[in-house]
């Protein structure tokens, strides 16, 4: 069956955008939950490249803006990104634009794909900690940069490189499969 490159790219987003809606319902709570976001943004960064990826994030962002429970925790509204750990949902649109720029530029192996993950992960750590930091001071006080790494990226190191390793070997299990369909085989 040929599907025309503007149904496949609908079709593309929209499993993105589910795909991280379910991996964020996975989640064990705590000061930023453990979820599988970050192994879903990874994933559809690499197998989809920048342009859809980024799609799917702003599609999944807009549908948690408009109060549909897409967040960690079945949560949704205004109110999750504009929160504490809001940055982190925003530094995913980071972690997409690295991941996906390497992965459409070819450089498809296990190594760079791995490198990729890990550096978005870490913008998206440094972007989601300066706002953590900013809006916890706003409503509580102030909180150190030493404490907002305990709470909030130092418990996440090794269950975050263990995702970024999974969605890595994926991405390049799915490669091949996804060429033959885009070539009509």
């Amino acid at each position: 069956m040929n599907v025309s490159p503007s149904v496949r790219r609908i079709l593309t987003v929209a499993v993105g955008a589910a795909l991280l809606t379910v991996c964020s319902w996975i989640s064990i709570p705590l000061t930023i939950p453990f979820t599988l976001q970050t192994f879903a943004v990874c994933l559809i960064s690499a197998l989809f490249g920048a342009p859809s990826a980024l799609l799917s994030l702003l599609i999944y962002v807009l549908l948690g803006l408009a109060g549909i429970p897409v967040f960690a925790g079945f949560r949704g509204g205004a109110g999750v990104l504009l929160g504490a750990t809001g940055g982190y949902i925003l530094g995913f649109f980071f972690t997409a634009l690295i991941v996906g720029l390497t992965a459409s530029a070819r450089k498809r192996g296990l190594p760079s794909l791995i490198v990729s993950m890990a550096a978005g992960v870490l913008v998206c750590y440094a972007f989601g900690t300066a706002w953590f930091m900013t809006v916890y001071a706003r409503n509580t006080g102030p909180v150190g940069l030493g404490t907002a790494l305990g709470w909030c990226v130092i418990p996440y190191l090794i269950p975050d490189a263990v995702k970024i390793l999974l969605a890595a070997w994926l991405a390049r299990r799915l490669y091949p499969v996804l060429s033959r369909k885009r070539n009509g085989a």
